[in-house]
This record gives C-alpha cells, structure tokens and sequence, in this order.
C-alpha cells in the first residue's frame, strides 16, 4: 500500500500544483496568489498525506479525503473534474490492491526467514 499509495498521492500533489497555476493563470476565478496558496496548500497535504501511510486507517482515511478535495478543484479549473476522477480511480486501485502487495511481500518474507 505504501509504495502504490504514496506514487499515487505525490503524483497527484504535481498535477495539483500546475492546475493551481492554471487557475491563477486564466484569472477568472482567482488570482494567481489566492490560486497557488490554495494549491500549494493541497499539495503539500498530499505530500504529508504520503508520509502518513505508515499508519494505513490514518492514512488512507485522509487519502479519501484529499481526494475528495482535488475533485472539488473542478469549480476553479473544469478539466480538474476529469483528472480529480483518474486519480480517484487510482487511489481506489492502489487501496485495493496495494494491501495486497503487501500481504504476499510479508508473506514472502516470513516464507524466506523459515
């Protein structure tokens, strides 16, 4: 989960960050220091995000959360709607899959010490 969780969460922070320059760049719903404070706050959630999936309830509760935040990014920047949906989706894929990663690792591992 950590590895699929947190390319998934610092990857969206970048994407954040350029919608945020977008937002401030067209200047019909914010200006570009109101835009890239939003935006640079979102970021760097998600970022702290990342670090919380040591503990995962923590960690992918509040990953379900900035997501819905990055989602809400598509009443500044439209387009954001459409990408906030593919990286739900991802977080979704790497929630689900990535406890079984590393399951089968901890397996693996306890397999190999025996």
């Amino acid at each position: 989960m950590r590895v699929l969780g947190t390319s998934v969460l610092i990857s969206e922070a970048i994407v954040v960050l350029l919608a945020a320059l977008v937002a401030g760049g067209t200047g019909a719903t914010a200006s570009m220091g109101t835009a890239l404070t939003i935006g640079g706050v979102l970021a760097v959630a998600l970022v702290v995000g990342a670090g919380l999936l040591r503990n995962p309830v923590v960690g992918i509760t509040f990953g379900w959360v900035l997501q819905l935040f990055v989602l809400a990014g598509g009443f500044w920047v439209p387009a954001m709607w459409v990408v906030g949906a593919v990286f739900v989706a991802l977080w979704f894929f790497a929630v689900r899959n990535g406890t079984r990663v590393d399951a089968l690792r901890a397996q693996r591992a306890a397999e190999g010490e025996l």
